[in-house]
């Protein structure tokens, strides 16, 4: 006799015995930071590939690239420093290919920097309208891993076409 939890793929999948979203969807981390670190540790617990983009050769380490990479409509891009002066030249790149959500953390009370960056640059506005600020469920995280886990959580919820979404 075989019982419902024996069939519940999501029953499997907490048992441990399948492993959810292996490979099939990449999670890209803009500019080495606190979060950004546990957005590419938490990010392959949950079956993301990972890639952290660091443009500045000098804060690049370990696996992380100095240019944004090919990328497609598996991609998920998180920027973690709107501060940085290459916010514009990477969201233009990144803007280019067709990935799936890009956002970028920030507070929804200040100005968006992205815009007038990417403005200057030259940057269509409907693809501007493309990013997302702020990201993340708000769930009122402060720490980088909670800004992290607020940010993956809202990610899954979107794919999943679920209510967490990103609404404040």
């Amino acid at each position: 006799m075989t019982t419902s939890d024996e069939t519940d793929p999501a029953c499997a999948v907490a048992h441990g015995d399948v492993r959810p979203g292996t490979g099939d969807r990449t999670l890209v981390a803009v500019f080495a930071s606190p979060v950004a670190e546990f957005l590419v540790r938490y990010g392959a617990d949950l079956g993301f590939r990972t890639i952290l983009v660091e443009p500045d050769k000098d804060r690049a380490e370990g696996d992380a690239v100095t240019v944004v990479p090919e990328l497609d409509g598996t991609a998920d891009v998180v920027v973690t420093d709107h501060h940085r002066e290459e916010l514009g030249t990477v969201l233009r790149d990144v803007l280019a290919q067709p990935v799936r959500w890009v956002g970028v953390m920030g507070n929804p009370r200040h100005p968006a920097p992205h815009v007038p960056a990417l403005t200057a640059l030259g940057v269509a506005g409907e693809d501007i309208e493309r990013v997302h600020r702020p990201i993340g469920l708000n769930i009122g995280s402060r720490t980088p891993a909670e800004i992290a886990v607020a940010t993956l959580a809202g990610l899954l919820a979107e794919r999943n076409g679920r209510p967490g979404g990103f609404e404040f």
